[in-house]
This record gives C-alpha cells, structure tokens and sequence, in this order.
C-alpha cells in the first residue's frame, strides 16, 4: 500500500472518531413522550455536521392552523406563508416565551395575507428570520391560531417524533451541551452537559409542564 492510501485511510479513520451520534428523549412532567419538541445540541469543538438546517421553509394557514405547527430553520432562513383558507389571515411573529410578554421586545415581522380565491393557488408573502431563537406566529384576526419557528444557529438542531426521541448525526466529540425549548414550557429547563464518544449516546431531558393538546 502506497503512502498516499495509507494517508486517506488514517484521514478516514481520524475522521471517525471525530463524530458522534446522540438520541435524546423529551418527556413530559408526567413522564410521557412530547412531540415537536426542540433539542440543540452546542459542542465545544468544531465539526461538520452531517446535513445544515433549512435556509427556507414554508408554512401554510389551513383550516385555521400553522402547518406545520413548529418549524426549525438556520439564521437569516427565508420563510414562504401561503393563505389556503377562503378568508383573510395574518402572520403576526414576535418572540417566543416569556419574551413575548415584554413590551420593549422589540423585532418580529407582521404580513396580511388576503383569503385564497376559488380555484386559484393560496396568497403568498415571505419574512427572513433573522435572528436565533423562539419565534411565536398568531395572527390578528384568528387568535386561536398559534404556530412557531424555532431559528438556531447550531446545525445540531432537531425536532422531536411522536416517540419524543430527537435523532442527531456526526457530533464532534468531545464536550457538548444539550438544550431543549418547547411551546408550553416557558421557563427554559436546565441544559445537560454531556461527553460525546464514537460510541452512540443517549439522554433524557424531561419538562416541568405537560403541553395543550394541539387541535386536530
């Protein structure tokens, strides 16, 4: 074997053990799997992950809803809103939390949004979300209407299953932190410092609320 395959395969190999993989389960007070729960995982060193957040989405108003109900995007992700409902909508985003009851907060973005007309495609307006962090969407007219974007700025971001398990790929190893935000839990839950090997890890992180059923 040459010197340069015996190179590529020690790269190779360093690359491997460089990385790791993390399950994390979110459970509720109670002790139940939540859904669409937000885990961000922050690692003290520097790596690759294995695929970047979305730089844009789109998010629908249909049947008096936000679909989908929670979204997670990288900083400065263009977001594409489109009106499906006959009647007209706003998309009103402020921050997310206990920051949305403090009146300096200030940023967030309003859209008006006309009803889509019959049998013609849904209206459309865009909003770049420029700042990391919990993003609430209401609209004016529907208060019943609630959905979220969730903007980090770690590509180590994921959203909980139905099993409440987060799945997150290639970690560099070493020190990392895990973080979890969730709609109903106001009072950030405290992080978990864990160590990531070559070998898989995993992690419960649990709320201190059992989130609102969300209407079907």
């Amino acid at each position: 074997m040459n010197k340069t395959l015996i190179s590529l395969a020690l790269a190779a190999l360093s690359g491997w053990a460089t990385a790791g993989n993390l399950q994390v389960l979110v459970l509720d007070k109670e002790g139940k799997p939540v859904q669409d729960a937000v885990v961000v995982v922050l690692p003290a060193n520097k790596g690759a992950p294995k695929a970047a957040l979305p730089a844009q989405v789109t998010i629908n108003q249909e049947k008096m809803r936000f679909i989908p109900a929670v979204s997670v995007v990288a900083v400065g992700a263009k977001a594409l809103f489109v009106n499906n409902d006959p009647w007209e909508h706003h998309v009103r985003a402020s921050a997310a939390g206990f920051a949305q009851f403090n009146t300096a907060n200030s940023g967030g973005f309003e859209l008006r949004l006309d009803g889509k007309p019959e049998g013609k495609p849904g209206k459309t307006a865009e909003a770049v979300f420029e700042k990391a962090g919990a993003v609430l969407l209401g609209c004016h007219i529907h208060g019943s209407m609630r959905g979220h974007v969730y903007v980090s700025d770690s590509p180590w971001t994921v959203l909980t299953g139905a099993d409440g398990i987060a799945s997150l790929e290639q970690i560099p190893d070493g020190a990392a932190q895990i973080k979890v935000w969730q709609a109903d839990q106001l009072l950030d839950i405290a992080p978990q410092q864990i160590t990531v090997s070559a070998t898989p890890g995993k992690a419960t992180m649990q709320l201190t609320v059992v989130p609102r059923r969300r209407r079907a």
